[in-house]
């Protein structure tokens, strides 16, 4: 296992990380509950509008709906990574780095997926500040994810 001086480091990264990866989801939740609430409002008769797709939101740019989607699957996949990762820390042994590693790098891969939508939805600008918290909240979490890859490792 990795030095026993990097235990308390893990622990700060890891309760870092969930914090922000349950921060994370509440913003997308709130946006995906808004696109909903705000979305297309389809007629008796059925006929969808001619540039429909199924991930609008009513704000943000056209990366919006992409973004905020695979930020939540980033942020529950997150998120269930850390108690894995509460699993490693409390015995802090090679037995359970296997799989507490294999979550956090899942999870590290999806916020990465999240976080290059979130860099092409700032290219593309029109956004609101819980949108912009969103974003900053993904790309701060893809570099303190892979230093507690490194940490635990």
């Amino acid at each position: 296992m990795a030095n026993d001086s990097m235990q308390p480091v893990a622990a700060l990264l890891l309760f870092l990380n969930f914090g922000m990866y349950v921060i994370l989801l509440g913003i997308g939740g709130w946006a995906v509950n808004r696109a909903i609430d705000r979305g297309f409002v389809i007629g008796s008769e059925f006929e969808l509008p001619a540039h429909f797709s199924p991930i609008y939101f009513p704000m943000g740019n056209a990366a919006t709906g992409f973004f905020v989607v695979f930020a939540l699957i980033a942020g529950v996949v997150g998120a269930a990574s850390c108690l894995s990762g509460l699993n490693n820390l409390r015995q802090w042994s090679t037995e359970s780095l296997p799989a507490a590693a294999t979550a956090a790098v899942i999870a590290w891969s999806l916020t990465l997926l999240a976080m290059g939508f979130a860099w092409k939805e700032i290219a593309l600008q029109h956004r609101n500040s819980r949108l912009k918290t969103m974003e900053a909240f993904t790309i701060i979490l893809s570099a303190t994810q892979l230093l507690y890859i490194a940490a635990i490792h």
